[in-house]
């Protein structure tokens, strides 16, 4: 790699000639390890024309430098740091400045401290990956997709990538979202019904901001969506937790009081429960009856391969109560954070309003690129094949389970991407997670999505998105020989 010219500044602090504090330059940025070995240094009559010094300056403090080993030169290739340059430290490296703030009194709020765990960036490299929500390379479909995007760059898309929406999105996303994706889910509306979100995670933080305050009383499933637990933080609501069954929230469980009701009626994150019909009504005239408003987390409605999905519970509502959040981020790619609010109009305007003073719009170019992939029928190709291949993983892991005589704590009425377990009594998850990654294995302990204390401590996520189905029977024997090794 060159190293730019522009990481080369002379300390105005430094004392000595011109030469001399050029050579400092570039032995600090060697000894500090900014500057690595077999980069190559500007050219001495670039850096001059940067530092404003004399060429022949630049050139005698260069020439110090290959004396004391510092660079090495190569013909006419120019300057570079020498395979014999002095090693930086074997710590971090020298550190700024400490600061001299009181941070504990110059925050006004704070953000740090949630629920949310973070999550492994070297999965890939467990043979035996089991998390949620990544995406397997081996079924995306990366032609179409770069395509797509090459067109999204065209001069005839120009336009789209390049224009301040400022609180309007791509109309070519939102009418796909109008005309194909909301009627799959039984679901009705018009543009300005309909805003686009960085994810559904995005989407939940503006309903929650433009929705509730101090004083307002949130309901939340319990377990649920860890993360939806920090953003309600945020709000400086009140947050009732609600345990679920298998069907999903109890209506009757509804606290008189609420005033939002968070919901995951397709798949409850985290069992992948599915809630009935009958519990759907239920549900709606419960809130008609408080006068309170239902959030509708759709996350996961597009991986329904074992049976057609439910209609959405925004299709039920014939009051505008619910407020539909919807994902593409979960179907395709989790860096893509493309999503979609649903609601009644002025709702939409007030979330449209907030995302523009934060945000203003997502970028117009993924809009575009994602715009082109679904019309273009590319997106309805992948979601079948990924069906196909869930539905293999699944009945390989179902199969790999029951014969090591694991239990199933969730059962999916539809499908997902993902088994949702309970470990015997007194197994600690959190330590059969530290456990089984020494043994190249990655799971998800169960006790973050629990908001009442105490957490159970037994039960743990398991997920088949992005693990080939013939290493599915090897992790799920280490697991249980960890669980059977620890009860």
């Amino acid at each position: 790699m060159a190293i730019p010219v522009d990481a080369l500044m002379l300390d105005p602090s430094a004392q000595g000639t011109l030469q001399s504090r050029i050579q400092q330059m570039v032995a600090q940025g060697i000894l500090s390890g900014r500057f690595r070995r077999g980069e190559k240094l500007p050219s001495s009559r670039k850096l001059a024309a940067h530092l404003g010094v004399s060429r022949i300056t630049v050139t005698l403090a260069y020439n110090e430098l290959l004396a004391n080993d510092y660079l090495t030169s190569r013909g006419r290739s120019g300057y570079f740091v020498s395979d014999n340059a002095p090693d930086p430290p074997a710590f971090d490296g020298v550190g700024p400045t400490p600061d001299k703030i009181d941070w504990a009194r110059a925050i006004g709020q704070r953000f740090t401290g949630g629920a949310t765990p973070s999550k492994p960036q070297d999965w890939q490299s467990y043979t035996y990956s089991f998390i949620y929500g990544q995406t397997d390379p081996s079924l995306f479909d990366h032609a179409n997709w770069r395509q797509c995007a090459m067109q999204a760059l065209g001069v005839r898309n120009f336009t789209a990538m390049t224009t301040d929406y400022y609180d309007q999105d791509d109309p070519e996303l939102i009418q796909f979202v109008l005309r194909h994706t909301l009627p799959r889910r039984g679901i009705t509306a018009t543009p300005s019904q309909v805003l686009i979100t960085l994810g559904a995670q995005n989407a939940l933080w503006l309903a929650a901001q433009v929705l509730l305050r101090p004083g307002k009383r949130a309901v939340i499933e319990d377990p649920s969506y860890f993360a939806l637990r920090d953003i309600l933080r945020q709000s400086h609501c009140e947050t009732v937790p609600v345990r679920v069954d298998e069907q999903g929230l109890r209506p009757e469980d509804v606290p008189d009081g609420s005033d939002v009701i968070f919901v995951t009626p397709s798949h409850h994150c985290p069992t992948s429960g599915t809630m009935p019909l009958k519990r759907r009504r239920a549900l709606l005239d419960r809130a008609r009856a408080l006068d309170a408003l239902v959030v509708e987390d759709d996350y996961e409605f597009e991986m329904a391969f074992l049976h057609p999905p439910s209609p959405a519970l925004k299709s039920l509502d014939d009051e505008g109560r619910v407020i539909h959040v919807g994902s593409f981020s979960k179907s395709l790619f989790p860096g893509l954070r493309l999503g979609y609010l649903v609601g009644s109009k002025p709702f939409i305007d007030e979330a449209r309003a907030l995302r523009a003073s934060v945000l203003r719009h997502p970028p117009g170019l993924i809009q575009r690129t994602a715009a082109q992939f679904l019309s273009l029928g590319h997106y309805d190709a992948l979601i079948r094949r990924m069906a196909r291949v869930y539905h293999e993983r699944r009945r390989v892991m179902e199969e790999a389970i029951d014969a090591h005589g694991l239990t199933i704590a969730g059962t999916a009425a539809h499908g997902g991407s993902s088994f949702w377990m309970r470990a015997p009594d007194g197994v600690d998850a959190e330590w059969l997670a530290r456990h089984l990654a020494k043994r190249d294995v990655l799971i998800e302990p169960g006790a973050p999505f629990f908001a009442s204390a105490p957490r159970p401590i037994e039960f743990y996520r398991i997920a088949y998105s992005s693990i080939p189905a013939e290493r599915i029977p090897e992790g799920i024997a280490r697991i249980a020989e960890a669980i059977g090794a620890r009860a």
